[in-house]
């Protein structure tokens, strides 16, 4: 089989001065992609910025052959969004593949969480990646073929005490995965969402050190490198992937019981039969899930 290229295509990476995202860009612009570099800079909680990060991954990718150029623009404004789309348009011409990666942590028990430190995850994750797709979509449209990469997290699948921010924010970016996925289908623009682990600044101290050589950023940006290619067709999926394993994470609905005119004691009664998981169901559109819920009905 041929290696999969990016010749002539295009790459906007937010969050890609550290870690994932830094590597994601490396990978896409080793394949042939040019490569807007896009990090504010900022530190883990999203305080301060700098030029450095996303200066320097740029420059590694032009000093190993490729074609990048930096952007420190805020992914969480319309006026960043928008810059970090005009980058790509009037450095390369054109916009192909959106990685939405940018993320920070605020990071504390529900009860001692702050609205300001809710807000501000939500801004990061979900806002940004709605707003730098949202700027790409017409490109995308226009010419026929897009990919969009989100980043979700097994967070926000499965929720993580101490993060009800972070994990809102996640399980957010799969809804707005799927419907991305929707929307684009006629216009030739796939989107997907992946759940990594892996070892960067965000999650060491969180992860046990003997993660660190077999849970690498590299591991995750080959899943990313694929999903981001013309190959892959599939769309509106999640993804978990670290320590070499890929898997489709799905969302499924189990028989259920039904009962017309059922009472509160009804339901009470039989919560072993709504809470059973086989055979189940793996509706991939509300329309699924309707169609479902109306057979049950006759």
């Amino acid at each position: 089989m041929s290696e999969l290229r990016f010749d002539g295509r295009v790459a906007i990476v937010t969050g890609a001065g550290h870690g994932l995202g830094r590597s994601h860009a490396l990978a896409l612009a080793e394949r042939g992609a040019k490569v807007v570099v896009n990090d504010l800079g900022g530190a883990l909680d999203g305080t301060g910025a700098s030029a450095g990060p996303a200066a320097e991954v740029a420059e590694l990718i032009r000093k190993n052959g490729g074609e990048a150029v930096a952007s420190t623009d805020n992914v969480a404004t319309p006026e960043g969004a928008k810059a970090i789309v005009r980058a790509a348009v009037d450095t390369f011409g054109r916009v192909d593949v959106v990685v939405n990666n940018a993320g920070i942590l605020r990071d504390k028990s529900f009860g001692k969480m702050t609205v300001e430190e809710f807000d501000q995850v939500l801004a990061v994750h979900v806002r940004g990646s709605f707003l730098v797709s949202r700027e790409a979509f017409p490109y995308l449209k226009e010419q026929g073929y897009g990919r969009i990469v989100n980043t979700s997290s097994p967070a926000g699948l499965f929720g993580n005490f101490g993060q009800a921010n972070y994990s809102t924010a996640k399980m957010g970016l799969v809804g707005l995965t799927k419907t991305l996925g929707i929307e684009g289908a006629r216009a030739g623009i796939r989107a997907n969402a992946i759940a990594p682990v892996a070892w960067t600044r965000m999650t060491e101290s969180l992860l046990p050190a003997e993660f660190e050589a077999k849970f690498t950023a590299e591991r995750v940006s080959a899943l990313v490198t694929f999903l981001a290619h013309e190959a892959c067709e599939t769309s509106g999926e999640v993804f978990s992937v670290g320590g070499g394993r890929v898997a489709r994470v799905f969302v499924a609905e189990g028989p259920g019981w039904k009962k017309d005119d059922h009472t509160v004691e009804d339901i009470r009664d039989n919560w072993e039969a709504i809470m059973a998981e086989q055979p189940y169901l793996t509706p991939t559109t509300l329309g699924q899930q309707a169609s479902a819920s109306m057979k049950a009905m006759l």
